[in-house]
């Protein structure tokens, strides 16, 4: 029995769409791969803020060459428990069904790790969705074991959205303070940590009273731990 042209031509358009969605699912995982040991020349992130008119600041730095305030100051804002998962912090993702609002009304962090943050920016895109967290999950425990925690760390550092088409430490060190990422204080790196839970509200270079006030807090914990995170040296 002959297959009618319509029918043929609705198979070979669903064949294809299955294998686009397959190579989108897969690609992630192979260019983590490539991303150890390579720098990623742009993240999906940048390209969508590019494709909404945002130019793209992206000056990539190896890890010696970024502060190690701004390293200790990231760790005690974003993820005190870096060193002790496996790129997911299931005891606190475990209680939480929709992430908390803070006091400003912006969502919190607290469930995101690095890793998260890093497979989020690096290859999904930034709106919420119960769809975006089932694939950020899997890559971020892949990343987390292909990568050493350095390595994530220092990706995330170079490709975390410090402001419209502000990326990374270096960009976002001359953009805000006319210095290097290797010659942030620790001041300066408490306020772009500050800033990074909603970079296109807070500015590191103007802080408001909100952002002060979050820088303090990033501070006092930078004071309070004991030493920066030993799987980062």
């Amino acid at each position: 029995m002959r297959v009618p042209d319509t029918e043929r031509g609705r198979s070979g358009w669903f064949g294809r769409i299955i294998r686009l969605a397959l190579l989108v699912l897969v690609l992630p995982f192979v260019l983590t791969l490539v991303y150890r040991a390579v720098p990623p020349p742009a993240s999906a992130l940048m390209l969508l803020r590019a494709a909404g008119g945002a130019g793209i600041d992206y000056r990539w730095r190896p890890a010696e060459k970024i502060s190690r305030h701004l390293v200790h100051a990231v760790v005690v804002s974003e993820d005190a428990r870096i060193c002790r998962h496996n790129g997911v912090d299931w005891d606190v993702l475990r209680g939480l069904v929709v992430e908390a609002l803070d006091e400003d009304g912006q969502p919190v962090r607290g469930g995101s790790t690095i890793a998260m943050q890093t497979a989020k920016n690096l290859f999904l895109w930034p709106h919420r969705s119960y769809v975006r967290k089932g694939l950020e999950i899997p890559i971020s425990l892949w990343i987390d074991f292909t990568w050493p925690k350095r390595r994530i760390m220092e990706v995330y550092l170079n490709i975390a959205e410090w402001g419209p088409g502000v990326y990374g430490a270096e960009a976002a060190s001359q953009r805000y303070f006319k210095t290097s990422a290797a010659k942030l204080s620790a001041r300066q790196a408490a306020l772009l940590a500050a800033a990074l839970p909603n970079p296109m509200i807070y500015r590191a270079g103007k802080p408001g009273p909100r952002l002060r006030q979050r820088a303090q807090r990033v501070r006092a914990r930078m004071r309070g731990a004991k030493a920066h995170a030993m799987c980062l040296k």
